[in-house]
């Protein structure tokens, strides 16, 4: 068999395997120094009680004869996605979201819809999926939208591309838009037939009303854009697996056919629903305690960056830190795996 050719076409190793492997060789000639990982933004605080105990009933359920549940409803829990549009999306249908084993699953997924026949736009920098996830498809042209402090990390926009991604708050400059800055993006694909594909996983982190926690908070977008989130940094699930995609019954492609059939139809071939398990513990997510629970952790989360930012303020330029855990540190004329190392190393 043949090897895929689009593989040969990614970079040698993965960023967070990479990032892993320095980890893991420093701890091994270091064993007894205690590290503070930087790396993948994974989280750190236990589950609301509530939400941990709901998932522990879900389990022992299915060892009894009255509480065992096999296959879902592979669009996810009604009264899950009921919640959710209660809560981000109280103009939507819970028709129109997908619950799902995690963002960037649904990433994948909606980037083997759309194939590789398109033109793609990304911010730059981005999470690595958006470029990776393209170039796996076959996807050749595909344009990197330098997002920097000159500015103001909003993308220099092209008309001259089918599909674009954002992250907002963004991974990993921290970067969070404003309405009207939404609205530029929207109005854009609007006149360019541009699909926006929105991935809103940190804006349980935005601090701010001046910054909408969804595309949809803008005019318009339901025409435009599908929008991606995740329990995973939201509520701690980033073990678990959960999150949803949203996609309007508004959207559709060029020739007027909506979105929706087809990722109704492409996804219940290749995925067969979220986890019952993570889904009861979803549910908790909204219960009073839960919501409280989650608020508490993310406001924790966000102190720390606070500090962190003010430590690296001492020698360096920083952005981000104010609507999202990331930082962006300034290091001018240095390479970024230089720095990498020297955090790495330095005592």
């Amino acid at each position: 068999m043949r090897r895929l050719n689009a593989v040969k076409r990614l970079s040698p190793s993965y960023l967070f395997p990479e990032i892993n492997r320095r980890k893991n060789l420093f701890l091994e000639k270091n064993p007894d120094v205690k590290l503070t990982n930087l790396g993948i933004g994974d989280t750190k605080l236990p589950l609301p009680a509530v939400v941990a105990q709901a998932m522990a009933e879900a389990s022992l359920e299915l060892g009894t004869k009255e509480g065992y549940q096999g296959y879902g409803n592979g669009q996810g829990l009604l009264e899950l996605r009921e919640k959710i549009c209660e809560t981000f999306y109280p103009h939507l249908s819970p028709e129109e979201v997908f619950i799902s084993d995690g963002a960037k699953s649904d990433i994948g997924r909606l980037q083997n819809l759309l194939g590789g026949g398109i033109r793609v736009g990304l911010q730059d920098p981005a999470y690595p999926v958006y470029l990776e996830g393209s170039i796996l498809q076959g996807i050749q042209e595909i344009q990197l939208l330098p997002c920097t402090v000159e500015n103001g990390f909003f993308p220099e926009l092209s008309p001259d591309i089918d599909l674009l991604y954002i992250c907002n708050p963004n991974n990993p400059t921290g970067a969070a838009y404003t309405r009207p800055e939404l609205q530029i993006l929207v109005d854009f694909a609007m006149s360019h037939q541009i699909l926006i594909l929105y991935d809103g996983a940190y804006a349980g982190y935005i601090q701010d009303e001046a910054y909408p926690q969804s595309i949809y908070d803008i005019p318009g977008a339901e025409k435009v854009a599908i929008e991606i989130n995740s329990f995973s940094k939201l509520a701690g699930f980033t073990g678990i697996r959960l999150g949803w995609t949203v996609i309007p019954k508004a959207l559709t492609f060029d020739c007027g056919h909506p979105l929706w059939d087809d990722y109704y139809r492409f996804s219940s071939t290749v995925f067969n629903g979220a986890s019952n398990i993570a889904q009861r513990g979803g549910l908790a997510v909204f219960s009073k305690e839960g919501w409280e629970g989650i608020q508490k952790n993310i406001s924790s989360t966000m102190q720390n960056a606070r500090t962190l930012k003010k430590t690296f303020e001492k020698e360096f330029t920083v952005y981000g830190g104010e609507h999202a855990p990331y930082l962006w540190v300034h290091t001018p004329n240095r390479l970024s795996w230089d720095v990498f190392q020297e955090f790495l190393e330095k005592r």
